[in-house]
Order: C-alpha cells, then sequence, then structure tokens
C-alpha cells in the first residue's frame, strides 16, 4: 500500500480513492487458508466467491458492481470458464487428454462427481479443479435459463481452445479469431446472462457483434501487455503477420526495447485494438441497468487506460507495465454513467494523441482510428427503440460474419 501511496503522491484524489477502495472492498471476505484447506470448512456457495477471490481479485471486486440475482449467475460462469481455460493452460496435460475434455466439458459442468487433480500451473487452479464439484453443486441451483447460456458458451469455447491447440496465431484474422473464442464469447454469454436476468432487454443478447468486441478489447489490451511474460513462458500471442514486419525473431523486441522496430510493432497492435471502441460504446449505451453498466464499463475504461499507457513505451518488452492503483481506484468510483466514461475515453486517447511519433508507420492509421472514435464519442445516445433496429452492416472483418453464423 505504501509503495501504491508512493506513486499517487502527488495525486491526492488518487490517493482518496484507494482508501475508500479499501474500507468497502472489506465487504469481500478474505481467506488466509488454501482453497483446499476452505473446501471442507465452507458452504459450496461460499467455496464459490473464496474461490473468485483467489483466483481474480480484480473480478472478484468488479462482480460486487452487479444486481444480487446477477451474482451468482456470473460467478459461476466465470469459474466453470476458469475452470475450462485451466485445463487448455496446463502444458503438462497431454493433448491426447486434454483436447476430448476441452471439447466435452459443457457436458461436465454440472457433474457433481467430477473433478481433476494436479492440473493447473497455480495452486488455486489446481484447488478449482480438485474442489469442482462444489461449483458443479451451486450450478445446479440456478435457474434454467441461465444454464442454457452457461452451457452453450462453455461448448463453443472448449473447442474453440481445442482447434487452437495446434494452430498459432499467425494472421489478424487468427488473432481476431482467437480472441473470439477465449474473450469474445465471455461477452456473448454475459449478454445472454445479463438478457436472461429480465435486466437487461431481451434484444441485447443477439447483438453479438459488439458483445464479441467488448472481449476482444480487453483481451487484446492484455495480450500487448504481457509480451515480457508471455515471451518467458515461451508463448506468444502477437499475430506474426504484424510482428515479422519488424524483426525477424519475436525475442528482438526484448533485446532492444527503445528501437523504432519496437515500439512501431508495439503500435501497431495498439491501433488494432483501437478499432474495436466504437462498438464497446455502442453497447455500454444500450444497458440500461446501472449496476450491469457498471460492471460492464469499468473494464473497459481501465483497459483504454492500460492502451494509453503501453502505447510508444519500451518498458512493455522489459516487464509489466500496469497502471496505478490509484488511477485504477478513481476510475472506479468515476465510472457511473455514460458521460463519465466517455470522459475517461477522451483523456486516454489525448494521451495517445500526445505520445504520437510522426515517424512511426503507423501514425497515419492510428489519427484516422482516432477520428473514427471521436465521432463516435461525439454522438448523442441512441434510444433503445433506436438501438434495437441497428444492423451489423458495418462490420469490417471476417471475423464478423463468423461471429454471427457461429449459433
Amino acid at each position: 500500500m505504501i509503495k501504491d501511496i508512493y506513486a499517487s503522491i502527488t495525486r491526492p484524489r488518487e490517493i482518496a480513492a484507494m482508501y475508500y477502495i479499501r474500507k468497502h472492498s472489506r465487504e469481500i471476505k478474505q481467506y488466509k487458508e488454501s482453497l483446499d484447506e476452505l473446501a471442507s470448512q465452507l458452504s459450496d456457495r461460499d467455496f464459490c466467491y473464496a474461490a473468485l477471490n483467489k483466483v481474480s481479485r480484480s473480478f472478484a471486486v468488479v462482480i460486487q458492481q452487479l444486481p444480487e440475482q446477477l451474482k451468482d449467475p456470473v460467478c459461476l460462469f466465470y469459474l466453470i470458464l476458469r475452470a475450462l481455460d485451466t485445463l487448455e493452460d496446463d502444458m503438462r496435460f497431454s493433448d491426447n487428454e486434454k483436447l476430448p475434455l476441452l471439447r466435452n466439458f459443457h457436458e461436465l459442468i454440472g457433474n457433481e462427481t467430477w473433478y481433476r487433480e494436479g492440473i493447473g500451473d497455480t495452486k488455486d487452479y489446481r484447488d478449482l479443479l480438485k474442489h469442482y464439484p462444489k461449483v458443479a453443486r451451486s450450478y445446479n441451483q440456478l435457474d434454467r435459463e441461465y444454464h442454457q447460456v452457461i452451457k452453450d458458451i462453455t461448448q463453443r469455447m472448449g473447442n474453440g481452445m481445442a482447434d487452437f491447440a495446434d494452430r498459432k496465431v499467425n494472421s489478424l484474422d487468427d488473432y481476431d479469431e482467437y480472441c473470439h473464442y477465449v474473450a469474445g464469447l465471455v461477452g456473448h454469454g454475459l449478454s445472454g446472462l445479463f438478457s436472461a436476468s429480465g435486466l437487461e432487454s431481451e434484444l441485447l443478447k443477439d447483438k453479438l457483434q459488439i458483445s464479441n468486441s467488448m472481449g476482444l478489447f480487453l483481451q487484446k489490451t492484455n495480450i500487448i501487455r504481457d509480451y515480457h511474460e508471455d515471451l518467458y513462458l515461451g508463448r506468444s500471442f502477437w499475430p506474426s503477420e504484424v510482428w515479422k514486419q519488424y524483426a525477424d525473431h519475436f525475442d528482438y523486441f526484448a533485446n532492444a526495447p527503445e528501437s523504432p522496430e519496437a515500439l512501431a510493432c508495439l503500435n501497431h497492435l495498439v491501433v488494432d485494438a483501437l478499432r474495436h471502441i466504437p462498438d464497446c460504446i455502442q453497447y455500454m449505451r444500450l444497458l440500461q441497468n446501472k449496476q450491469v453498466f457498471r460492471f460492464c464499463a469499468i473494464p473497459q475504461v481501465m483497459a483504454m487506460a492500460t492502451l494509453a499507457e503501453v502505447f510508444n513505451n519500451p518498458k512493455v518488452f522489459t516487464g509489466v507495465v500496469k497502471i496505478r492503483k490509484g488511477l485504477a481506484a478513481r476510475l472506479m468510483l468515476h465510472t457511473q454513467n455514460m458521460d463519465e466514461v466517455i470522459k475517461s475515453f477522451r483523456k486516454f486517447l489525448h494521451i495517445i494523441e500526445n505520445k504520437i511519433n510522426s515517424n512511426d508507420p503507423n501514425t497515419q492509421n492510428l489519427q484516422k482510428q482516432l477520428k473514427a472514435i471521436y465521432e463516435i464519442l461525439d454522438k448523442p445516445e441512441l434510444s433503445a427503440n433506436q438501438t434495437s433496429k441497428l444492423s451489423f452492416q458495418d462490420s469490417k472483418n471476417s471475423l464478423n460474419k463468423m461471429v454471427e453464423q457461429e449459433v
């Protein structure tokens, strides 16, 4: 905490926001014991929330924004996909056993006797799979309409993960498709859960393109930020179609982080991520429930802040670049409505503009992208009736058609 305060020492509002968030986050029960120990002490539901807090502290905080009737479905949706992702991520788990499990996991999500031991690259992930029956029993308590959404997304994501098991992310289409399977489908699923709850329009679940973009914007931001970590884990999600324009070997950027080639490659991917913003703005403008809005908007604003931080930043190639915790706390407190979202997006887009290097080969594309985004931000919000008539005719890549045809 002291380090975080020091980072915001000239920003008293950030320090105040950190203290406020810290005080109110105490509502989320913290456990020092491992999930393995907690499994015998907690009810199934309490175990699920303890597991959520262990495997994703940030998501455990954001989920508190949701109305009570959505907290359990969204918590379990996340944990089920986290279990699926754990199976996919463990490199020690042989493909002969892994791939059929990925493709069929949707049939197991409510199986109260199924579990796996020793799989997962962290203890918390291993404990989650070891005590998965507690998740399954909680899932079985949900209303049927939530079951249908969660099972469908789990099936599609598992098949996508299996498809990419022996594929690399080469082209930009591959990149979009991979991000669709691991994040865009989460956007689809959340829209389905929101519609099923009755808190959002029934039409929201059919907004596949903009739901997809909500996930892609977050996922691409993480992939860009995590270059260094992924490099040393022996994996890469940066599309070779892009990075090979700037280097012969992927590790070149880590060895020459301040080179024009490294920064141009980084900025190329930031420009690509920015193209999802118009869809994200359109999606957030559709939301009617304030709590659902905050749940969706806070991660988007955080991602926008992160992109502003990583743009043209050589530190991406030597470590993990993160926004200040004080800034993150302030954004959480000041993302209450669409006006505040637009204000934040403008702020971080201006930061990117001020960091533009005229010698960067991506500058022209970036300026076009920024102009298009500002035009969207300047448009007045549409009414629910108007937005219900919006079509996807403006889709600009092959993935958009794939997304609409998939279901």
